[in-house]
C-alpha cells in the first residue's frame, strides 16, 4: 500500500511539475508564497471538497460536474490527437462509465439528496474513475460490471436497438414523403395561380 501510494505521490509531483498553464499558475503562485506547489493544490484541494461536503443544490451538483466532466474532456481531446490506442481505450472506456453513472443518477436523484456529502463522495468516485495506469477505476468497473451485463444481455439489446432504429428510419421517411408532398403541392400551387393571374 505505501508504494501505491509513492507512485501517485510521484506521479502528482510530475504532472505538477509539466510545462502546461495550469503549472505556470502555480510556480507563480508558489515564488509568491514561498509554499510548493503540492500543497498549493492539496489547499485548493481542501477548499473544494469542504464546498462539496457541506454545499447543497444546484452549487454543489455543478462543481461535482464540472470536476467529472472538464479534465476528462480535456484529456479525450489530447486522446484524440495522439497516436496511443491504450489511452484512446481508458478515456472511453471513463466515458462509457461516466455515462452509466449519470443515467443511474438520474433514475435515482430522489435518494441521492439524502445520502451526506453525495457530491464529495462522487467527485471521489469520478476521480477514481480517472486515476492512471492499474488503479484506473473506470475500467476495473468496465471490466467487472458493464461488460458481463452487456455479454448477457447483448441479444436483446441489439434486438432493440434494430426496433427503434427501424422505427426512426420509418417515421424518417414517412417526414420526407410528407415534406416532398408539401413541396410538390406549393409549386404547383403557385404555378396555377400564377397561370391564372395572366
Amino acid at each position: 500500500m505505501a508504494a501505491a501510494i509513492k507512485n501517485i505521490y510521484d506521479s502528482v509531483e510530475i504532472y505538477l511539475h509539466e510545462k502546461n498553464k495550469f503549472t505556470d499558475v502555480l510556480e507563480i503562485l508558489e515564488k509568491k508564497t514561498n509554499v510548493s506547489r503540492l500543497h498549493i493544490v492539496v489547499i485548493l484541494g481542501s477548499f473544494v471538497g469542504l464546498f462539496l461536503m457541506c454545499g447543497t443544490g444546484c452549487g454543489a451538483n455543478f462543481v461535482a460536474n464540472l470536476i467529472g466532466f472538464l479534465y476528462p474532456a480535456y484529456k479525450s481531446v489530447l486522446a484524440i490527437e495522439s497516436l496511443d490506442k491504450d489511452v484512446d481505450t481508458m478515456w472511453l472506456t471513463y466515458w462509457v462509465v461516466y455515462s452509466v453513472f449519470t443515467q443511474m443518477e438520474f433514475f435515482t436523484d430522489i435518494f441521492l439528496w439524502w445520502i451526506p456529502f453525495y457530491y464529495f463522495l462522487k467527485v471521489v468516485f469520478l476521480v477514481y474513475c480517472m486515476l492512471p495506469g492499474q488503479y484506473n477505476g473506470s475500467i476495473m468497473i468496465y471490466k467487472y460490471i458493464i461488460r458481463p451485463f452487456l455479454q448477457k444481455y447483448k441479444s436483446k439489446i441489439d434486438q432493440v436497438v434494430d426496433n427503434v432504429s427501424d422505427k426512426v428510419t420509418d417515421v424518417l421517411e414517412d417526414v420526407q414523403d410528407a415534406a416532398v408532398d408539401h413541396i410538390t403541392n406549393g409549386i404547383a400551387n403557385g404555378i396555377t395561380k400564377t397561370d391564372s393571374d395572366c
